[in-house]
């Protein structure tokens, strides 16, 4: 992005009210976890339309399981160290995810710090976060439309998947709860407002899917007006034409402070839109309606895609951007940051303005948290998808791993990562010192 004397002059108050009063230091990994690739909740068989993964490990399908991975989205959780993650489509695409439930789950975070600590991860109670011993019914949300609220065909409505008699019948736990699958939805965002429900941000449509707190729908899909994916039901149904590429929908959503409006912002540009720019929307929980503010998230030179987008407050949002480089790319260098933006003052339909947080491909590690032997850490997976402001210093990054494939650090299935990073600002335009922070 050009910096021109306009906007140098719109980004004087964001600067400063995120300088500290001391001298700028490093973006510092202060807390690091991993969750093994071959993590796995009960449920009914998984896998079965899955292309094999190319390194030749945990290959699909997997019987009586469903994998704990893809986390594309994060809540706090209800104790500390405890977070919701949610799970995004199974597989990578539409046309192979119809057994893999639409699910979000409760887990703990064990840090690696400077003083120690496992670095692990596992399953916690949904409703009070205590550990678990295994993912099972006590750590999850389930996604369904048990009460038949949604427009659109779902796999539950089907004897057999895809509604084609050569494929497997569809599992009966699935009719008999309609649950959602990864061919009904690709959801990538989860927001809870003030009344205690949930809104997921899904790719397919795009669309909104609002449940109770139970995950249960309570409403039909919402659309965003004139924006198209592939596989919304209007283009399927030759009613639309799309405009928007697949896997282009809503990558990122922010909740505001009140909790009573979403901001969407879109993983690719609508055909028509200036190249390199995103759509952020926003959307009225209260009449369930997009309300026609209109702002532009650019994106770097370098960055082709969004990750996530959490809300500090009604006009900063974080935002996620990468690339789709990684360690084992060839020809492709890496390119992961978290920026800041603000649109006080920017009219509808203007350029958000923006500031670099982090880079990711460059973290001071002083401690080797990782193991690794360096003390600079890299994180070059392919999709970041999981941020959570932890306080005003601290943010929590997460992959998603794409199970069972990968190739972010090695030619393997990827593992899940978890990382505290303790920022050289603070969000709030508070003073701050200089002592590391390690609150475990």
């Amino acid at each position: 992005m050009r910096l021109t004397p306009r906007l140098l002059t719109a980004l004087i108050p964001l600067a400063a009210a995120l300088l500290c009063t001391h001298t700028v230091q490093a973006q510092v990994l202060t807390g690091w976890a991993q969750m093994p690739a071959a993590t796995f909740a009960d449920g009914p068989t998984s896998g079965q339309f899955a292309g094999p993964n190319p390194y030749g490990s945990n290959l699909p399908p997997f019987a009586n399981r469903q994998p704990v991975q893809g986390f594309s989205g994060v809540l706090d959780g209800p104790r500390k160290n405890v977070f919701r993650f949610l799970v995004d489509n199974g597989f990578g695409a539409q046309a192979n995810s119809a057994d893999a439930l639409l699910r979000a789950y409760a887990v703990e975070v064990k840090w690696h710090t400077r003083k120690g600590g496992a670095g692990a991860v596992g399953p916690a109670d949904w409703q009070s976060g205590r550990e678990r011993s295994a993912f099972d019914a006590r750590t999850r949300l389930q996604l369904n439309d048990a009460h038949r609220k949604l427009s659109l065909p779902i796999q539950a409505d089907y004897a057999n998947y895809y509604n084609n008699p050569v494929n497997a019948p569809v599992d009966a736990s699935i009719r008999a709860g309609r649950l959602l699958t990864g061919a009904d939805f690709d959801i990538e965002a989860i927001r809870r407002d003030r009344n205690g429900h949930y809104w997921f941000g899904d790719e397919f449509g795009p669309y909104l899917i609002k449940t109770d707190a139970k995950g249960t729908v309570l409403r039909s899909e919402i659309s965003m007006p004139g924006v198209y994916a592939p596989q919304h039901k209007d283009v399927v149904a030759g009613k639309a034409v799309a405009n928007l590429p697949s896997s282009g929908g809503f990558e990122g959503m922010a909740i505001n402070k009140s909790r009573t409006r979403l901001y969407t912002l879109l993983e690719r540009t609508v055909t028509g839109d200036a190249a390199g720019t995103l759509r952020i929307d926003e959307f009225d929980i209260s009449s369930e309606k997009y309300t026609g503010r209109r702002f532009i998230y650019p994106l770097d030179a370098k960055g082709t895609n969004i990750g996530d987008m959490v809300a500090l407050d009604d006009r900063r949002f974080i935002v996620l951007e990468r690339n789709g480089g990684t360690a084992t790319t060839p020809n492709t260098v890496p390119f992961k940051k978290v920026y800041l933006i603000d649109i006080e003052d920017v009219a509808e339909g203007g350029v958000a303005r923006k500031l670099e947080l982090v880079d990711l491909m460059n973290l001071a590690d002083p401690h080797d948290l990782n193991g690794d032997g360096s003390t600079v850490f890299t994180f070059p997976y392919v999709t970041i998808e999981n941020l959570l402001v932890l306080d005003a210093r601290t943010l929590l990054v997460v992959n998603d791993n794409n199970f069972p494939y990968g190739g972010g650090r090695e030619l393997a299935s990827d593992n899940t990562e978890f990382l505290r990073i303790r920022l050289p600002v603070l969000m709030t335009g508070e003073a701050c010192d200089d002592d590391e922070k390690d609150e475990d």
